[in-house]
């Protein structure tokens, strides 16, 4: 058996933290009055040129305007935002502000984003002062943030309801991330009527993020194996506990009845509404128990994307999303962690995909599952297809081990070897 991560002086303590929620079809018609109750007057809607032209975020702001609050929406968000992007939607904010509150209205692209702006124009420094460690300094926001309300229109990331911001630092050709409780939003309004638009492409990826998250948070290393922390040492991501267990299971189920049926028909209400509710559940399973392999080996191949860009996702230039790139080692890494806690794989397996006749090895119930899932959905059929080779592999395994906070997280230790194994069986799928 793997060997199972533990401690000397194991935690006894897990904590546990989201964002008030609201939820339902029409709910963000009710922003204006949230953002009164917060005593906002001045508001920059955050968002990018694709949900722009959706007409959403101009809605938002026009609802805003007629009770009274003076907004404005800035459209320069770059999907997958970079160090450069970001600085630049800080420079934005701080010339036309100053801001009482942000509204994001978007995917993960657009909440991250309002996330890093809200940061930068609160408090001093630059950007890579806060980017974790070692790719930035890992610093600490001294002043408190002002109020963020996060609107996903897409079902994926789950960054309404978490302390994390996602960028890719263009210098070092590295995906990382800025976490900090101060950066959770002070609300998250989830409307399913804005996800309708959303194409199949974009929900496949997008969906795969809310699986792995579910997935990822679920297999965690357990809040006891880590060492004792004094209380200014906690985190927001403290390992799987009995609460993240509970929002993992219960977005697997809903992926399990819904997933497929969002991509093939992006007209169901119910099964968007499933999606949006899957992704908030894994995203309050996930920003407190942590992610770990796939999304430490997902970094990578979206920071060093090459010729690939998927259909559905506008604009041009290279581009391997966030959730597919989590998506095409998932099969893998869980295989390779199964001897560290099998019976939550094969739970996983179990909610997943209810009724699936049994491997002859136990080990590949879940990469199974994840495998017919993916070739249903027209997912990539592996690292290969998206423009990496075998001669790739040392470059993608130094970038996954930039990410030991998430690589801390798996549940047994995980070495270069290990890494370089998982992304080369990853190479072709099917």
């Amino acid at each position: 058996m793997r060997e199972v991560r533990s401690s000397a002086n194991p935690e006894a303590v897990f904590t546990y933290g989201a964002p008030p929620l609201k939820f339902g079809p029409g709910a963000s018609a009710e922003i204006g009055y949230d953002l009164g109750q917060l005593g906002a007057r001045r508001v920059l809607v955050v968002t990018d040129p694709g949900v722009a032209a959706t007409g959403h975020p101009a809605r938002i702001a026009g609802q805003l305007a007629g009770l009274g609050l003076d907004a404005r929406v800035y459209d320069g968000v770059h999907v997958e935002p970079t160090d450069r992007s970001l600085a630049a939607a800080a420079e934005y904010a701080r010339a036309s502000g100053p801001w009482d509150a942000f509204v994001a209205v978007g995917g993960g692209s657009s909440i991250d984003t309002a996330k890093a702006v809200n940061l930068m124009v609160t408090n001093p420094g630059d950007l890579m002062d806060y980017v974790n460690v070692p790719v930035g300094k890992g610093g600490a926001p001294a002043h408190p943030l002002k109020p963020l309300i996060a609107v996903p229109t897409t079902t994926g990331t789950g960054a309404e309801s978490t302390t994390i911001c996602v960028l890719d630092v263009l210098a070092q050709q590295v995906k990382t991330g800025i976490s900090h409780p101060r950066l959770r939003p002070a609300l998250a309004v989830i409307d399913p009527e804005l996800t309708l638009s959303q194409p199949a492409g974009v929900t496949a990826a997008a969906g795969m993020d809310i699986l792995c998250h579910a997935l990822e948070s679920y297999t965690a290393r357990w809040y006891t194996t880590y060492e004792h922390k004094r209380p200014e040492e906690r985190v927001p991501y403290c390992g799987s506990n009995p609460v993240s267990d509970m929002w993992s299971e219960k977005a697997l189920g809903l992926l399990a009845r819904s997933f497929t049926t969002a991509v093939r028909d992006g007209g169901s209400r119910q099964a968007r509404s499933d999606m949006a509710m899957a992704a908030t559940f894994a995203g309050m399973g996930f920003g407190n128990a942590g992610v770990h392999i796939p999304h430490a080996c997902a970094y990578p191949i979206a920071g060093r994307a090459r010729d690939f860009r998927p259909p559905d996702y506008p604009g041009t230039g290279p581009l391997v999303p966030h959730g597919m790139s989590v998506a095409l080692t998932a099969p893998a890494a869980f295989r390779f962690t199964f001897a560290a806690a099998p019976d939550r794989h094969l739970r996983a397996a179990a909610l997943l995909a209810p009724g699936a006749d049994p491997p002859a090895d136990p080990a590949e119930a879940l990469p199974a599952a994840l495998l017919r899932l993916m070739r249903d959905i027209g997912l990539p059929g592996g690292v290969a297809a998206v423009g990496f080779t075998e001669a790739d592999v040392p470059d993608l395994v130094a970038g996954a081990l930039q990410q030991q906070r998430l690589l801390a997280t798996s549940p047994c230790p995980v070495t270069a070897e290990d890494l370089a194994g998982i992304f080369s069986r990853s190479m072709e799928l099917w």
